[in-house]
Formats: structure tokens, sequence, C-alpha cells
């Protein structure tokens, strides 16, 4: 099929719509997106059956790939453990079998671009959201005094403000030290754009650019997503093609 071709997503889903069904077999729960799979389980004590319950169901996944003429990098499979911070000394470190290979468990790895950590403190995505963040306003500095106010508005909102606002529901209720680093970048921005000293308060610059704080805004959009999913649900619930 031709690269862009509308049909490419249909056969593709022919392909892997048994993945998910093949899972759920093992007793383990599966997420896809595109082709990102994740497949997970909790255990409360019993870490060795879940993980050769892990390396099995992996096995029978590469082989009906093989056998729909796909194919996929164990190389590029990543394990995790998570638990709660005061449990990370009970995460086991010894290699888990992924098809012919075997993989140390990482401490973070990057989930449809978010950073997940062992402890699911979210302090890696945020770390690698300030970097960027301000890399990108080291950048905007160097142009400043040849764009327009609308220019320097456009650049934030694309360069950073995007940024802070991607998966910004996955910070409700973290830790405020981790959230006052992604609000020192909106600070900065603020800053930036009315050429204000870094003594000056940002509240009123905030105010007057309509920015939340990042408390505000992840609390507002995890409370979005939560009604917008109540609503989706009473549709399905209440409909009669409902199964």
């Amino acid at each position: 099929m031709p690269h862009g071709s509308v049909l490419i997503p249909t056969l593709f889903l022919l392909y892997t719509a048994d993945v998910l069904q093949l899972v759920k077999s093992h007793q383990l729960i599966s997420h896809a997106y595109a082709d990102d799979t994740q497949i997970y389980r909790f255990c409360l004590s019993d870490i060795g059956t879940l993980q050769e319950r892990m390396s099995v169901c992996i096995d029978d996944v590469i082989f009906c790939m093989m056998a729909n003429r796909l194919q996929i990098n164990p190389a590029k499979t990543e394990v995790l453990w998570c638990s709660s911070a005061h449990r990370q000394h009970q995460i086991p470190s010894d290699p888990v079998r992924v098809g012919n290979t075997s993989g140390l468990p990482v401490s973070v790895v990057r989930d449809l671009g978010v950073y997940l950590d062992a402890d699911l403190s979210m302090r890696a995505h945020i770390t690698a959201t300030v970097r960027t963040c301000f890399m990108a306003l080291r950048q905007i500095r160097s142009v400043r005094r040849s764009l327009t106010l609308d220019a320097l508005l456009t650049l934030f909102h694309a360069l950073v403000i995007i940024k802070l606002d991607f998966c910004c529901s996955t910070l409700a209720a973290m830790c405020g030290t981790l959230l006052q680093r992604l609000q020192s970048v909106l600070n900065a921005a603020a800053r930036l754009l009315y050429s204000a000293r870094r003594s000056k308060h940002t509240t009123p610059l905030l105010r007057q650019l309509h920015w939340l704080k990042v408390w505000k805004e992840s609390n507002s959009s995890f409370v979005f997503w939560s009604i917008a999913a109540s609503i989706t649900m009473h549709h399905l619930t209440s409909s009669r093609h409902f199964i």
C-alpha cells in the first residue's frame, strides 16, 4: 500500500486485532496506541510468577506478529517496575527475558511523550520539560528585539506553553516543589515577554496574559477530562446500541 493511504490504518488494525485478546488470555492488561503497545499488571508479592507470565506473553505476541508477517524489535522493548518510593528497594533488578534477548529493568521510560519513572513521581518528565522550555526561551531571547509583541506571543505558545500544557492532567496532585519548577518556566516567559526584572512579581503579568498557574492548569485539565469521561459514559449507557 502507498504511504499515506487511508487504507493503511484499517489494514494495520486487521493485523493487530488479535494482539489485545492474546494479552488478555494471559491475564495481563494491554494498552495500544498506533504501533506502541504496553503490557502491564500489578502484583502484591509473587514477582517471579508475574515476570515469567510477562515473558511467555511476549513470546506469543512475537509468534502472532510473525504469522502476520510483522516483526517486533525486542531491542526497543523496555521493562519498568513501578512501586512507591518506600518500596523501591523491593523492585527486582534481574534481567527480564524478551523473546530471544534479555533486558535489565530501566528506571525511566517514555510513553507517548510522557516520561514515567519507577516511583511515578513524574520527576523525569518535569526535568525534561523544564530543560526543553528553557532552551526555547534562550533561543527566543536571542531574537526578541527583532520581533513584535504578537510574534513573541506566537513563539511562546508554539515553543513553550504547548510543552507545559502537554499531558498536564498527569501532574494533578503532584508535589508542589516539582510543580514550582514548571511555574518558574512560566514566570521566566512572562518576564522575557515584558522585559521585566527578575525581582518583579509575575502574578500581574500572568493575569494580563490570561495564563493560569501550573497547578491550576493541571487541576482544571484533570477536572475537564473527568467531566468529559462522565458525559461520554452517560451517552453510551443511555444509547440503545450500547453493547
